[in-house]
């Protein structure tokens, strides 16, 4: 018998699972220092002349509307220009001068869908078009925001917007989608079609001095290790507790009890040990097991981390 017993590499199994946690915030919670949920407008200033800080937007961080605005188009929707479907890609001719003609437009953009389905996206170009954006800290949504969890609600308007768990935001009252939410990056955007009504819901949404309510899931990725400890018939047979020692004196002879060939202890706790003998956890079993003095006998560990 010995005291000490490794695990096999089958003895172990890593298994991953996710987590989710809702939270619920409104009003001048979304920008205390602990929540940091901030909103901003983005301009589409097609002037020349651009300065910097000139078009404040945020309420938290500032930053600049025309910035947000080119930033959102470049990651999101830059296939989704020509087409709310997908731009069509271009089609080069190879000349025999060794040039190549063709459309100049490529739609070869991540955009980071949500679905591999044929996705929809509208992005307002017109001259001083403004869309929405909301932003969620990534300490809030972990590792993405989890699909069909997002509700805003806009007191003002009596309005609740939602995700339809494809990244589509859709006004609850006119079931029309209104924008798109980038789970993966914690943003829902406001782009329209409509402009007017566009105009008229970012100024119930996206001003820091509305209360609006954000309610969403956060994603976390748990890894649970699974240790098999397997004691064969012949292992562990002989107990280590000092009650089964006859004598005050502990002069080491032991009960009757203890001698038979029918004794079999029982066990209560398994520890977890490094290479070095480092006890690293303790596993209490929630009521004494019988070993089997016939055949093996299993207890599995789970360990979260």
């Amino acid at each position: 018998m010995s005291v000490f017993k490794p695990f096999l590499t089958s003895d172990v199994i890593v298994s991953p699972f996710k987590l989710n946690k809702s939270f619920n915030f409104f009003g001048s919670e979304l920008t205390s220092s602990n929540v940091g949920i901030d909103r901003f407008y983005g301009l589409n200033n097609t002037s020349s002349l651009w300065v910097s800080g000139s078009n404040p937007t945020g309420a938290i961080t500032i930053q600049d509307k025309i910035l947000i605005y080119r930033s959102i188009k470049e990651l999101y929707y830059s296939n989704f220009l020509l087409n709310s479907n997908g731009s069509p890609a271009a089609t080069a001719s190879f000349n025999v001068d060794g040039t190549i003609t063709g459309t100049p437009y490529t739609p070869n953009y991540y955009n980071y869908l949500s679905t591999t389905l044929t996705s929809s996206r509208y992005f307002p170009t017109g001259s001083d078009d403004l869309i929405g954006v909301i932003s969620i800290p990534s300490n809030l949504f972990g590792e993405y925001l989890q699909p069909g969890s997002i509700v805003v609600t806009s007191p003002n308007l009596l309005k609740i917007f939602s995700d339809d768990s494809n990244g589509n935001l859709i006004d609850n009252n006119t079931l029309e989608k209104v924008g798109d939410v980038i789970y993966e990056h914690g943003l829902i955007i406001f782009t329209g079609p409509n402009t007017p009504y566009l105009s008229a819901t970012l100024s119930q949404i996206i001003d820091p001095l509305v209360n609006i309510g954000i309610q969403f899931n956060s994603t976390v990725t748990i890894y649970e290790t699974q240790y098999k400890c397997t004691i064969r018939e012949n292992e562990f047979n002989f107990s280590n507790n000092q009650t089964q020692i006859s004598g005050s004196s502990n002069s080491g002879i032991l009960y009757d009890f203890a001698t038979g060939s029918f004794f079999t202890p029982y066990a209560t706790t398994v520890g977890l040990y490094d290479n070095a003998y480092n006890l690293l956890a303790v596993a209490k079993l929630a009521q004494p097991l019988p070993l089997s003095a016939v055949t093996d006998t299993s207890i599995l560990i789970n360990l979260d981390l």
